[in-house]
């Protein structure tokens, strides 16, 4: 039986002229990989207006698993997140200004909500296909985090039977040009996205193997 994921990416922000999560997931939309039907999702880089898109986008597609993808400048791995924490702080402003600073996301929810997906076993089937990835232990406190906290928040409460979570990927190489910032290709990403969407979508348990980290 054929399964579904949703796969969202945000648009450009902070002063780029390019989202690798956006490209990475426009490639995504629309394929059937191992009977596993992938839905792409581009999501507005703004505090709560992030949150609603992908809300609107799980009711309207019913998907099995939800992952968000987002940009980790300076990451030099494909990094699914453990962990969603129930706080905005913001460095930067968002797309639309909003700089929230110490603010919880939602005063009633809990501290912190843990990823559904299986992110270990998605980490070594990465390696496997050849893709740099680690687990990942913090989504920091942008709008990344925002709305893995918000869609996690979403599934407790009306699909707890939707597995989520969120992938955060480094710079590509058009985005480093000038400067030393890590990057990796986007066809690495893409594959990896890939891998993540198809462990997500048919495997239900996890793996235990080192993946945590000492800071």
């Amino acid at each position: 039986m054929e399964k579904k994921v949703l796969i969202t990416g945000f648009d450009p922000f902070g002063g780029e002229k390019i989202n690798p999560a956006l490209e990475a997931v426009k490639q995504l939309d629309g394929k059937v990989i191992e009977d596993v039907e992938i839905v792409a999702q581009e999501v507005p880089t703004v505090f709560h207006e992030s949150i609603k898109v992908v809300i609107n986008a799980i009711e309207q597609h019913k998907p099995d698993v939800v992952i968000c993808v987002g940009q980790a400048g300076g990451r030099t791995q494909v990094t699914p997140e453990r962990v969603a924490i129930n706080i905005d702080d913001a460095r930067i402003p968002d797309n639309k200004d909003n700089q929230p600073i110490d603010e919880p996301i939602y005063k009633d929810g809990p501290a912190a909500y843990w990823t559904t997906l299986p992110i270990k076993r998605i980490v070594h089937e990465m390696k496997v296909a050849g893709v740099p990835a680690a687990v990942s232990n913090s989504a920091g406190t942008f709008v990344c985090n925002h709305l893995f906290y918000g869609v996690m928040h979403y599934l407790e409460k009306n699909a707890p039977h939707i597995r989520g979570g969120f992938i955060h990927i480094p710079f590509i190489p058009e985005q480093t040009l000038g400067d030393n910032a890590p990057s990796l290709s986007l066809d690495a990403i893409v594959e990896g996205l890939k891998t993540a969407a198809v462990i997500a979508a048919n495997e239900n348990e996890d793996i235990r193997e080192v993946g945590g980290t000492t800071h």
